[in-house]
This record gives C-alpha cells, structure tokens and sequence, in this order.
C-alpha cells in the first residue's frame, strides 16, 4: 500500500501498528458481533440513484448544527481508551477536526482531561459523560466540561451495564490470566515496540484524566473495567436526565437511543439531539442495526430535535445513506480511531480528507449539491 485510500485502508494500517488486544478492543463488538456487522451489512445494502446532466460545478458539504457551521455532516464520536491507540490520541484528534471544521467529542474515560484538549484546541468540543452513582463526580464532571467551554454534552444512555465482549475476553482485557497467558499477551505487545515507544514512552502519563482522584489506580485498565461494574449507574432513569438538564445550559444530545418511543421521551425531556445508536454493536447484540431504525425514529421526532447517526459509517457515501434515510449528521468512532492509530493527527486529518471527497463525490453522481437536499428520493428502491 503505497497510500491508504480508503478508512478501510486505515483499519489496515492500524492492524499492523496495534497490539492485538489494543486492536480487537476498538474494532470488536458483542457476543458473536451479529450487530456490529449488521450495521455495515444494511448499509451497504442501500442503492443510490444516479443521475446525470445536473449542474454539480458548486458542492456544498457544510451544515449548521446547535448554532454551530460544520464543514461536514461529521462529529468525532467519543471512544473510551482512545489514548493507548496513540499518544494523547484525544488531544491529536481534537486538533485535527478542528482544522476540518467538524466537532471532537471526548469520552468521560479518555486518557486526556477536559482541560488538555481545551488547551490543544482554540474553537469548542463536545463532551461526552455517562451517569455514576456518585452524582458528586457527575455534577463536578459537568462543571468542568462548562468551564472549558463545551458546544454540547452527549449523555450517554445505553450502557447500564458493561456489554459481553468475546475479543476483549479472549484477549485477556479485563480478565484474571494464568502466568502463561501473562507472558504470551506480553509477548504480542512487546512485538509492537513503535506502539510501546508512541504511547507507553511519549504519551506518557497514561490516566484517566476525567476520573482522576475517582479511580483508585487511574494507571491501570484492569483498575478503571473493575471500576465501571460498580460506579456505572444501572438504575438512571428519565429522571435522572431531568436532573442532567439542570445542571447544564448548552446544548444536550442523548446517545443510545433504538426506538421511536424513546426518541420521543429524549425530545419531552429538554434534549435537543439524540443518537440513534447501538454502541457500534458493543452492546446488545441482538439490537437492530442503525440505519434500519433511524427511518421510524426521524420520523417519530421530526423537526423537535436534531438527528445524529452513528454505527458503520466507513465512507462519505455511507454517509449520504444516513442523510437520506433522515440524519442531519453522523458520528464515526472507529473511523478515526483507525486513523489515529495508524498515524497520529495526520491519520485523523486523512480519515477526515478521505470521507469528505468521498460525500463529494458521491453528492455529484446523485445529482444533489447542498447537504440539506438529499433525501430518500436519492435511493433506489
């Protein structure tokens, strides 16, 4: 590969960098992975409609979402641990969709605090925060996310519990090992050395900069997984968000929803996005696939909120797919995680560069030229 063309070409590059337990956690879902496959596979499956002798000399990409003009239907999802894929990964990919004009979300479990990427960025970024049963680190977590000047909160909802993922299991993460299993999991990072060197030397302190002070050992992966079966709160309700809403002023998005009724329930409760979202398949593996609910799901909520989409966006044409069938923008995790890993911010701007002369590309040869113009007309039924 002289050059990656594609964010499958990235995933590639990734592969080759990562040690496998590094890898299998980003690119892994639930159980038998049934989910995270659908989400690819009933994309793929949608057909767009060519057409030919329209004006397309003039291709518009950008968007206004939340008060804000985006360059790009686009936002960096928030993906736990993205900081051992690449060194201060958070703060590498922050700056990287800030000079394409798109908004970073940052994960309440990124290696890098709030505070680092306001510091590495000069325009806002999203943050993303899931409910604890110490509303104390909640309420305090939420100030620090206003006083950096957060553009929106993303309350993440659909993860009560952690989700059964065989990779991570299999792999060792989070798991009691044998002294054999120890030295054969060493033995697969130590073959990695330019990862150890990237982010165990450079990208050095590796804590969870959100939760320091709140994890006993904020060094530790094991530490922050046995943290997360007893601090993640399974009894939130739509209460709950009611409280969230009054703690925070901007902009609220609620990620994880899968059904028209909870949409409905997401736009009565004050919020002015949702997700419609299955965690990447990291969850429910017997969940529906994103883009085969977001139809009913725009639908039943109209123009009352805004309506993003992630769950198998690979391209700029996945993402025509999305607009189509009623998104205002998607999200993509693994896509710039991909990127990172494979290359740092560069990687991210690549990922980013790529998807976006994709969506061109693809705006052409459907015959559409403004974002807000593509429809379910464009697909071929």
């Amino acid at each position: 590969m002289l050059a990656p063309a594609s964010v499958l070409d990235y995933r590639e590059l990734a592969r080759r960098r990562l040690p496998r337990v590094m890898f299998d956690y980003v690119d892994g879902g639930a159980f038998e992975e049934a989910t995270l496959n659908a989400n690819r596979n009933d994309l793929q499956r949608l057909a767009l409609k060519q057409k030919v002798l329209r004006d397309v000399s003039h291709i518009d990409t950008s968007v206004a979402l939340f008060g804000q003009r985006m360059e790009l239907p686009l936002i960096l999802a928030p993906v736990g641990f993205a900081g051992m894929m690449a060194r201060r990964a958070e703060a590498q990919a922050a700056r990287a969709a800030e000079k394409a004009g798109i908004p970073f979300t940052l994960s309440t479990v990124g290696i890098c605090p709030i505070e680092e990427v306001r510091r590495a960025t000069s325009r806002p970024f999203w943050f993303q925060l899931y409910m604890m049963r110490d509303r104390g680190v909640v309420r305090e977590i939420i100030a620090r996310a206003a006083a950096a000047n957060c553009g929106a909160l993303v309350f993440t909802v659909d993860l009560p519990v952690l989700g059964t993922r065989y990779r991570d299991i299999r792999n060792g993460f989070g798991v009691q090992l044998s002294s054999i299993a120890r030295m054969r999991l060493g033995w697969n990072v130590a073959r990695h050395p330019a990862w150890i060197y990237d982010v165990g030397v450079k990208g050095r302190p590796l804590t969870f900069g959100n939760l320091a002070g709140v994890v006993k050992d904020a060094t530790s992966l094991g530490a922050l997984l046995a943290w997360t079966t007893t601090a993640l709160d399974p009894s939130v309700t739509w209460k709950d968000l009611e409280w969230v809403r009054g703690l925070w002023k901007g902009p609220l998005i609620i990620k994880g929803v899968l059904d028209e009724d909870d949409a409905r329930e997401a736009a009565a409760a004050g919020a002015e996005g949702i997700v419609v979202s299955n965690h990447g398949g990291r969850q429910l593996d017997a969940a529906r696939s994103t883009i085969s609910v977001l139809p009913k799901i725009a639908e039943a909520v109209g123009s009352k909120v805004t309506v993003l989409m992630d769950g198998g966006i690979r391209s700029g044409q996945d993402v025509t797919r999305a607009l189509a069938l009623g998104a205002d923008a998607c999200m993509i995790g693994r896509a710039w995680v991909y990127g990172v890993a494979a290359k740092g911010e560069a990687g991210v701007a690549g990922v980013l560069n790529t998807m976006k002369r994709e969506l061109r590309t693809s705006m052409a040869l459907i015959g559409k030229t403004r974002v807000e113009d593509i429809d379910a007309s464009v697909l071929q039924h």
